[in-house]
């Protein structure tokens, strides 16, 4: 298995137990650990920053999980973690040190739209997201977030969690990266194409922090 470093740093803080399963598919399958989601995620999957890694295209059908000795088991199988991965967004150099407006009334934002991760969530995150990048402190955003999480499935909000940790899907980084180079445009394709539209929320709400810092152009 592979994973980033504060998924394998909530496993080995969980105490041994039971551990609800809040979501089962054939290409994820999420765990309740603490008051946050780890995710154990096929090929198919959308890589999320929250969740273990496998190379299965398929994931078997799981009655129970549990995490015991800071490794998580699906009915009795340990996913041990052997690589970590680094989700985290790509430096942004930006004219502006200052955050603009988020792109909405955080309070209303959060839980609206369906599905496992609300599209207005999605936007946040990639406002969120964009600000991390570009090392610019969003405290007053990041409050009202943290403050609202119940409103929102558990998914969205660990997903909300991780891009107040800078840390994001690999085609939101790819794209952030690309910007200003000729690759950018095939970024934008693939980035909009995850998901029914977390790709498109995310997205968009980068665009708006895009817009309001002025990053420096060729600079990802």
């Amino acid at each position: 298995m592979s994973a980033p470093p504060r998924v394998q740093s909530r496993l080995r803080s969980a105490p041994d137990g039971p551990v609800p399963i809040v979501h089962h598919g054939a290409d994820a399958l999420y765990v309740m650990v603490a008051d946050r989601v780890v995710g154990v995620v096929g090929t198919e999957a959308v890589a999320v920053p929250c969740a273990l890694r496998t190379r299965l295209p398929r994931l078997p059908r799981v009655a129970a999980a549990a995490v015991l000795g800071g490794v998580l088991h699906l009915d009795g199988v340990s996913l041990r973690v052997g690589r970590l991965l680094d989700v985290g967004v790509p430096p942004l150099r930006a004219a502006r040190r200052t955050a603009g407006p988020p792109p909405g009334d955080v309070a209303t934002m959060i839980g609206r739209g369906d599905g496992l991760t609300p599209y207005q969530d999605d936007v946040l995150c990639g406002w969120l997201a964009v600000h991390r990048a570009a090392g610019i402190a969003t405290p007053e955003v990041d409050a009202a977030v943290r403050a609202h999480l119940h409103r929102t499935t558990l998914l969205s909000a660990t997903l909300l969690d991780c891009a107040l940790h800078g840390e994001a899907i690999p085609e939101f980084v790819a794209w952030l990266a690309a910007l200003g180079t000729p690759d950018a445009v095939r970024r934008s394709v693939a980035l909009t194409a995850v998901g029914h539209s977390s790709g498109r929320g995310l997205r968009q709400g980068a665009l708006a922090a895009l817009s309001q810092i002025s990053p420096v152009e060729g600079a990802a």
